[in-house]
């Protein structure tokens, strides 16, 4: 079992006991009919029925859901594998082998596609670009102070993918409202796009911030919603510079 790393991981990943279901990112599909869930066991047992369907789909695996539900009632009753560990093995060997070659053909592809679009971007009125390659436009001019590397502050920001995918963000809709909590964390504490743009701005400025990947995430990326080698767009608002940072995350 030890050896089915991705296997379990994948499974300890999807059963955590975390409250996702009805937090779609895309629209949902039209809701199956399905027997009524009364009995907390039927509600728990469907809640994490959607836990794991998330995750895989998040992950983009090709799984066959009434095998995986065979898997899965098999184990629960104790069954006999349908498989032995040898086919179990090579089949996650397999599977590793062709998600490996998927990501790399979709890093090389973002990887392109990311200098495409900032040599496009920077020909742009009102954009500047710093000696590291990073991209900026001012929205909106403060006249604040401005942040050191070790001054923690609280800001309002949207991330984007260039393809215009929302990836995270302190507020919904095109502007922060009352009711968005701003975001505090450390200057010296983030990629590097950001350490080094609120080092230019003041309080009170509102940058668009255009951060080619090696001052992002480079070839790692970042979980399942930032691939290897993305460029990342940033609507950032500098609420306030709060002094000595605590600490780094």
């Amino acid at each position: 079992m030890a050896k089915w790393s991705l296997g379990i991981a994948l499974l300890l990943a999807a059963v955590a006991v975390v409250p996702t279901v009805g937090q779609d990112e895309k629209e949902p599909k039209e809701e199956v009919k399905a027997p009524a869930l009364k009995t907390t066991k039927e509600k728990v047992s469907y809640g994490i029925g959607m836990n794991i369907g998330r995750d895989l789909a998040r992950q983009k695996l090709d799984i066959d859901p009434a095998i995986l539900a065979r898997g899965i009632a098999d184990a629960l009753a104790n069954r006999k594998s349908a498989l032995s560990p040898e086919e179990l093995q090579e089949a996650f060997e397999q599977l590793q082998q062709q998600m490996a070659s998927k990501a790399k053909l979709a890093g090389e592809k973002a990887k392109q596609d990311g200098v495409t679009y900032l040599d496009a971007n920077a020909k742009k009125e009102g954009i500047k670009v710093t000696k590291s390659g990073l991209q900026y436009q001012v929205l909106r001019s403060g006249k604040g102070a401005t942040p050191k590397a070790t001054d923690t502050v609280a800001t309002h920001y949207k991330g984007r993918l260039i393809n215009g995918t929302v990836f995270d963000g302190s507020y919904e809709g095109n502007e922060p409202t009352e009711n968005d909590k701003p975001v505090e964390f450390p200057v010296n504490g983030v990629i590097k796009g950001w350490t080094e743009a609120l080092q230019l701005m003041k309080v009170g400025d509102k940058w668009r911030l255009h951060i080619p990947s090696d001052l992002a995430y480079g070839e790692r990326g970042a979980g399942g919603d930032i691939g290897p080698h993305q460029v990342l767009v940033f609507d950032i608002e500098l609420l306030e510079v709060k002094g000595g940072a605590k600490g780094s995350k």
